[in-house]
C-alpha cells in the first residue's frame, strides 16, 4: 500500500506554479519574513520581547563574531543550550554564514558530548555559562577551536525560580559572552555567502536502529519542505503564537517549533527547559495558538490540579510527536480541557513531522489492534508499507513503513554504508511496522525489533500498552519481552501511576485480561515512580530491558 502526496501543492513560502518566489535557503525565507513585518514580535521569553528587526540585527552581529573566529561555510558549530532566545540567534547567524547548527542535548556530559563532537568535527560551541568549566575539560584536544557562552538570565527580567535555580551569573567562556559580543559587533554584517537548498542547516544525531549515533544531514531544502508543508497543513500563519514545548536540540523542536515560527510572521515563545507549571502559564499569558511536544509533556500538564480549559482558549491546534498517543490519553485530555491532541509522526531522517492528523479531524482507531492513527502523509511525501523484499503490500496489511520525498535527508554524516542500508535509493526504511488503510490513514503497530514472540504468537508492545492506558490510574506504560524457557518470551510491563491514585500489579494484570488475549497479557507488571525517558520524552524500552536483567536491544530512532 502506498500513499503519494506529491501532486498536492502548498502555497506557503512559495511553490512552483503559484507565482510566488521560492526561497533558495532558510536565510532568504527569514529575510522575506523580516521585510514583511520588521517590527512584528519574533521572540518572547517570559517578559522579554524581541522584534524581527532586532533578531535580524543581533544575528548579523553574531554571524560576524563567528566569522571573526574563522567559521566558514560548511563548518559545524555545536549549540549546547536549552530553549532560550540565544538559540534562535545562533541558528540564524550560522545559516547566514552557510554553516551548520549541530544540536547538542544539554543533558549530555563528558563522553556522550565528546562522541558527537568528534564524529561531527565541530569547530566551535555555544554553551550555557554554567557549563563552561566542564565543557572545556570535555572538549580538550578536540576539533573545537572556540567556545562562547551565554546566560539563560539574559533577554528577560522575571527570573522565575521554577526555571532559574539561581540568579548568579558565571564567568564567560574563553571566547566571550554571546550578548556582550553582539553589543560589541552591533551594526556589522558577515560577508555575503548565499547558502543554497543543498547546504546542511542542521546536523542532528539519531541513535538509529543499530550501532553508534549517526548525524542526519538536514539541508536547507529539507527544512524548507517540512516548514512549508507543516505550516500549510497545520494552519500556522501570520499572527500565530508558537510555543517551543519540544527541546530545540531535537529535530521536532528545531524545525516544527523554532524554524516554522522564524520563517512565518509569528511569535516564538520560549521558557527554557520544560516545566509543566511554567508551560501552562505561558499558554494563557502569551495566547499560544500552536505547539508540538511529547505526550510526556502533555501528561505532566494534565496532572496539574490548577490546569483548566481557560489556559487553552487561544489554542488552534495541539500536536504530539515522538511517540504515538494512546486513544485513552487523547480522550482524557479532551474531556478535561476541551482541546484535541493531534498525533504527528516524524524522524530525524525526515527532518521532523511528515505524517499528521489534519486540524479539525479526529484520528480513527485501527480496530484489529486498537491503535490510534498517526495521521495522513503531508504534501510531497510518499508513504508505503512494504514487505521484507521492499514490495508494497495491499491496503490494510502490515509491513515496514517506507518514506520518500524532499523531507528525507540525503544521508548520514560521513557514514555512506549506513546511508545505503537505511535509505536505499533515497527511500527511508523506518523500522516501524505500519498499516495504511483505504482512506490513507497510517497506523503504527510498533517497532520491528520490539515484537515479542510468545509461544509462536506475535505480540506488539503498543497493543498491550494501549490496553493498560485505559486504566484510570495509569499515567505511563511500557512493555517489553523477557526470555522464557517454556514460551520463548513472556510479556512484562512497567507502569507509573497518576498523582494521588493507586493500583496494584495484580489489579493491572486482571484489568489487561479483560481486554487482551491471554497470551498478550503481562505476566509481570512493575509499578515504578517514573519511566526512563529521552530528553525528548520518548520512553526508553532498552533501559527497561536492562532493569529486567536483559541485554538491551539496539536503540530506537529519535
Amino acid at each position: 500500500m502506498a500513499v503519494d502526496k506529491g501532486r498536492r501543492r502548498d502555497t506557503f513560502l512559495g511553490s512552483p506554479g503559484t507565482g510566488d518566489a521560492v526561497p533558495d535557503s532558510l536565510v532568504a525565507a527569514w529575510k522575506a519574513r523580516v521585510a514583511k513585518n520588521p517590527d512584528g514580535t519574533a521572540l518572547r521569553y517570559f517578559d522579554g520581547v524581541l522584534s524581527a528587526r532586532e533578531v535580524d540585527a543581533a544575528s548579523d552581529a553574531l554571524a560576524t563574531v563567528f566569522e571573526a573566529h574563522g567559521t566558514v561555510r560548511g563548518d559545524r558549530v555545536g549549540v549546547y543550550l536549552q530553549n532560550v532566545p540565544q538559540y534562535a540567534l545562533v541558528l540564524l547567524a550560522l545559516w547566514k554564514l552557510g554553516a551548520t547548527a549541530l544540536g547538542l542535548n544539554p543533558m549530555y556530559r563528558r563522553q556522550e558530548l565528546r562522541r558527537i563532537i568528534d564524529d561531527s568535527g565541530a569547530v566551535g560551541v555555544v554553551c550555557a555559562d554554567v557549563d563552561v568549566h566542564e565543557t572545556l575539560g570535555t572538549l580538550a584536544g578536540s576539533t573545537v577551536r572556540w567556545l562562547i557562552s551565554t546566560s539563560a538570565l539574559d533577554y528577560q527580567s522575571r527570573s522565575d525560580p521554577r526555571v532559574f535555580t539561581t540568579t548568579q551569573r558565571h564567568a564567560p567562556g574563553p571566547d566571550g559572552d554571546l550578548v556582550a559580543l553582539i553589543s560589541e559587533f552591533e551594526g556589522r554584517s558577515p560577508s555575503p555567502v548565499g547558502p543554497t537548498r543543498d547546504d546542511v542547516a542542521f546536523l542532528t544525531y539519531t541513535s538509529g536502529t543499530t550501532g553508534p549515533p549517526k548525524g542526519a544531514m538536514n539541508t536547507h531544502g529539507n527544512v524548507l519542505s517540512v516548514v512549508s508543508t507543516c505550516a500549510s497543513w497545520m494552519g500556522v500563519g501570520d499572527g500565530d503564537v508558537v510555543f517551543a514545548m519540544a527541546p530545540l536540540f531535537h529535530i521536532t523542536g528545531a524545525v516544527v517549533n523554532a524554524t516554522i515560527s522564524l520563517l512565518t510572521d509569528t511569535t516564538l515563545v520560549l521558557t527554557g527547559r520544560f516545566h509543566p507549571e511554567v508551560a501552562l502559564e505561558a499558554f494563557a499569558e502569551h495566547g499560544v495558538t500552536y505547539t508540538i511536544g511529547s505526550i510526556t509533556a502533555y501528561n505532566a500538564i494534565h496532572e496539574l490540579p490548577q490546569a483548566g480549559p481557560e489556559h487553552f482558549t487561544s489554542v488552534k491546534a495541539l500536536y504530539s510527536g515522538g511517540a504515538p498517543i494512546p486513544a485513552a490519553t487523547v480522550e482524557r485530555f479532551r474531556e478535561r480541557f476541551g482541546v484535541y491532541l493531534h498525533n504527528g509522526y516524524g524522524m530525524t531522517e525526515t527532518t521532523s513531522a511528515v505524517i499528521a492528523v489534519p486540524p479539525g479531524e479526529r484520528a480513527p482507531v485501527h480496530r484489529p489492534s486498537g491503535t490510534l492513527s498517526i495521521g495522513k502523509p503531508l504534501p510531497h511525501l510518499t508513504a508505503r508499507v512494504v514487505d521484507l523484499h521492499g514490495d508494497a503490500v495491499p491496503s490494510g496489511e502490515q509491513g515496514e513503513l517506507e518514506l520518500s520525498g524532499p523531507q528525507v535527508v540525503a544521508g548520514y554524516w560521513d557514514k555512506p554504508e549506513a546511508t545505503r542500508r537505511t535509505m536505499p535509493e533515497g527511500r527511508l526504511r523506518t523500522g516501524d511496522v505500519a498499516v495504511i488503510d483505504e482512506g490513507g490513514w497510517v497506523y503504527l503497530v510498533d517497532r520491528l525489533k520490539d515484537q515479542i514472540n510468545v509461544s509462536g504468537y506475535k505480540v506488539w508492545p503498543r497493543e498491550v500498552e494501549d490496553a493498560l492506558y485505559e486504566h484510570p490510574s495509569v499515567l505511563e506504560a511500557a512493555v517489553i519481552g523477557r526470555p522464557d524457557a517454556y514460551r520463548g518470551e513472556t510479556v512484562v510491563a512497567y507502569v507509573s501511576l497518576k498523582a494521588g491514585l493507586d493500583a496494584t500489579a495484580e489489579e493491572l494484570i486482571a484489568f489487561s485480561r479483560d481486554r487482551l488475549a491471554a497470551y498478550k497479557c503481562p505476566r509481570t507488571i512493575h509499578v515504578i515512580a517514573d519511566l526512563p525517558k529521552t530528553q525528548s520524552g520518548k520512553i526508553r524500552r532498552a533501559e527497561l530491558r536492562g532493569l529486567n536483567g536483559l541485554r538491551p536491544a539496539s536503540p530506537s530512532k529519535d
